[in-house]
């Protein structure tokens, strides 16, 4: 009987060959983009801090009377991973750039993209994203306690961002900090910047070593339960579904939604075009015009995601718990699922707790109720938003769209964020919150405002022009 080698030395040398070929072919390759000598391969932009290499790394140092420098890559990234070792000296403020860009058309050339922020300062930022020269905070680190603990304050720290497609992802020391859906900027380069100052931070350094990429072969992190800021209308990325999130609007029709104290939509006094939903201008009385809006579903703990835009001197606000019966009548009440009657025709907003959409520098309301309880992002008429040092941040121009979140969790603890931005706190029927109530125009309703284990969602026609969009929402249950 013939024999067969199956351990024949040369089959075995060519199996080897070719699967060690296949296998460094598919793993990623870190490429230096720092010889450890020179500044090769950079320049820079825009300021003029001190950049030079010393033992080694990459020192930046700050001088007085010079905007934000820059020190930039030659060669443009898309699609990569980029690692590096960050140290900063305590209150110099600075940041890695990624698929930034630098056009004369633009500014006279002012570097403006994506920013992953090094903050050694109290607020404790670090790893956040930033939209340098551009939009502001993409993702304030506020919800997540373990992220911001992450950065080591005068040690060396590992960066680490993914940009992958639309999804950027910060990681400092490991661990996630901040998740970015957003595709305003697909390629661009990276760079090393170092802050402008003021005399106090003069001749302070930040320093990079270790400085690498990955643009082939990409392997990005496992997910995470990090909170994720989706920046493009209207979608939910494979990562929010993952988390539980769906949309609350699809973008371009009325499912899902009726009028309040009506079976169907409103035939007039709301518009959609180009994916927002928009209140048509009216005599800015309260629901007057097409009336409010609220979904058809209900929902108890949970957590809203809303953008929406505001013109000169507008009013509105976005309510949950909403009761859309109880200021006319007690027949109906103890019942909110009913289908409201055909003749049942009523006006006025429903009932219920309001994440306050307003121009507080236009409209009178912002200066009405008490201590700025009336403000944007604020529980209407019970508790102002904070928007006090760094919050100051979350108020954006009047025609730029901002982002509203609205969290409720099973214990009734309620959260309002702005921007990122966290605007207040309150407990749901503690005797804090029905103290509060007995003291604001909400009074005559008592225990009964805002008390239902669920409801729906609310947009309040106010009577002038405001558009909605990405309304998304995930329900929270009690681990």
């Amino acid at each position: 009987m013939k024999k067969y080698n199956f351990l024949n030395p040369a089959l075995l040398v060519l199996f080897v060959s070719i699967f060690m070929t296949s296998a460094l072919a598919q793993n990623p390759k870190w490429k230096s983009l720092f010889d450890g000598k020179s500044l090769k391969g950079w320049k820079q932009l825009n300021g003029q801090a001190k950049y030079e290499v010393v033992n080694g790394e990459i020192v930046g140092t700050s001088v007085l009377n010079t905007p934000n420098s820059f020190l930039t890559t030659e060669e443009n990234y898309g699609d990569f991973i980029f690692e590096c070792d960050v140290k900063v000296d305590n209150g110099l403020n600075s940041g890695i750039q990624f698929r930034s860009l630098s056009k004369p058309e633009y500014n006279n050339g002012r570097v403006h993209g994506y920013q992953m922020e090094i903050d050694p300062s109290p607020r404790s930022y670090s790893g956040g994203i930033y939209d340098e020269a551009r939009r502001g905070w993409l993702y304030v680190p506020e919800l997540n306690d373990r992220s911001r603990e992450a950065f080591k304050l005068g040690e060396w720290n590992k960066y680490r961002i993914e940009a992958v497609g639309t999804s950027l992802r910060t990681f400092i020391n490991g661990v996630a900090v901040a998740h970015v859906i957003d595709d305003v900027t697909l390629n661009g380069f990276i760079c090393l910047q170092v802050h402008s100052v003021d005399k106090t931070n003069e001749n302070k350094q930040v320093r990079w070593r270790n400085i690498r990429i990955q643009t082939a072969n990409l392997q990005p992190s496992s997910a995470d339960n990090v909170r994720i800021e989706n920046w493009i209308p209207n979608q939910i990325s494979e990562a929010e579904k993952a988390q539980g999130y769906r949309l609350l609007w699809d973008g371009q029709s009325t499912k899902g939604w009726r009028g309040a104290y009506k079976n169907e939509f409103p035939k007039a006094g709301w518009n959609i075009k180009d994916g927002a939903l928009s209140v048509d201008k009216g005599d800015g009385a309260e629901s007057t015009n097409g009336g409010d809006i609220l979904t058809t579903e209900q929902f108890g703990a949970f957590e809203l995601a809303f953008e929406f835009k505001l013109t000169e001197g507008a009013n509105s606000g976005v309510k949950y718990f909403a009761r859309e019966l109880l200021q006319y009548t007690h027949e109906f009440e103890p019942n909110q699922t009913m289908s409201v009657p055909n003749n049942f025709i009523k006006k006025g907003s429903a009932i219920g707790p309001e994440f306050q959409v307003l121009d507080d520098a236009k409209h009178p309301d912002a200066k009405m109720g008490a201590g700025g309880n009336r403000t944007i992002g604020s529980l209407y008429d019970l508790i102002p938003a904070d928007k006090t040092g760094n919050r100051k941040a979350a108020i954006k121009k009047i025609g730029e769209w901002n982002q509203g979140r609205v969290v409720v969790y099973p214990n009734n603890v309620v959260e309002h964020y702005l921007n990122g931005f966290k605007m207040l706190e309150y407990v749901r029927n503690s005797d804090f919150f029905k103290s509060l109530v007995e003291r604001s125009k909400y009074v005559i309703w008592g225990s009964k405002f805002g008390s239902l284990p669920k409801g729906p969602i609310l947009l309040q026609d106010h009577g002038d022009v405001v558009s909605f969009r990405s309304i998304k929402i995930r329900e929270l249950i009690d681990n």
